[in-house]
């Protein structure tokens, strides 16, 4: 049997409000339209990366494997053969010296798009994450911009072990100066890489192993190449008036079905 949920509705913007003080949390939902096809989340930020790089000889993605191999999740799938090895670079397996070097570019203007083969990794660079990219600007007084976006897959996932399934949003999210993404769908996954590259400061984006391989339907309006998500702002995957239900990256797809079993208890939950 199911305890009933006291109305009215309860939030969790609500309940942090005396931590963390008034919330500025602005919601936003589906991009408008038809959804036109279906699109796998690895093929939303292919697409993304390779719409990024034409439209800006700045950009440029590094990491381990990401060229020959077309990335350990096919993520860079034909991006060495469209641009060539001086924008799509393969690193040797030394995540502390080329994260090092493409902090250095993004202070001389370039935008770089670092991968990591599994957020785990990066621990061998969180010095030049947490203290180089992350303080930069604060500690130039506002001089140097670092607009970098660090990527790869974070969190739990099937058939790896310990030291490739940690989920290190709660550490990033600590880090002042350090913008945090973690997309659930093909939708998310483009318009907030997209922004990411654009955006002016250092952004982890944080992706999820297992969600690679699904598809979700999107529109014409998210194929458009000059489509992006604002960063900062929480998205209404399920509307609702009871309760709310606040989840990021794999987890909103659990999210959503326990929207769907608190229904038949005539509960209806909002999801964000």
């Amino acid at each position: 049997m199911m305890l009933r949920i006291a109305k009215p509705k309860v939030s969790l913007r609500i309940l942090t409000h005396p931590i963390f003080g008034a919330p500025t949390l602005t919601r936003r939902s589906y991009s408008s339209g038809v959804k036109v096809k279906q699109m796998m989340v690895r093929e939303a930020l292919n697409s993304a990366l390779d719409e990024e790089m034409t439209a800006d000889p700045r950009v440029f993605l590094m990491g381990e494997e990401v060229g020959e191999y077309q990335g350990a999740y096919k993520v860079s799938k034909g991006l060495l053969h469209k641009y060539g090895p001086d924008r799509v670079v393969d690193t040797p397996i030394t995540e502390a010296g080329f994260t090092g070097l493409a902090t250095g570019a993004a202070y001389y203007g370039l935008r770089p798009v670092l991968e990591f083969m599994t957020f785990n990794f990066a621990m061998q660079a969180i010095d030049h994450l947490v203290n180089s990219a992350a303080k930069t600007h604060y500690m130039s007084g506002g001089n140097i911009s670092v607009p970098i976006v660090f990527r790869g897959p974070n969190g739990a996932a099937l058939g790896v072990g310990a030291q490739h399934s940690q989920c290190y949003a709660p550490w990033y999210g600590s880090v002042p100066g350090l913008k945090v993404v973690a997309p659930y769908s093909s939708e998310d996954a483009r318009g907030l890489l997209k922004a990411a590259i654009r955006d002016p400061d250092p952004v982890v984006f944080l992706e999820n192993e297992l969600l690679y391989g699904e598809s979700f339907p999107v529109s014409e309006e998210v194929l458009d190449p000059s489509f992006t998500l604002p960063i900062g702002k929480a998205k209404i995957e399920k509307e609702g008036r009871d309760v709310t239900i606040t989840a990021f990256s794999r987890m909103v797809g659990y999210a959503l079905k326990a929207a769907e079993t608190l229904a038949k208890e005539d509960i209806n939950a909002e999801v964000n």
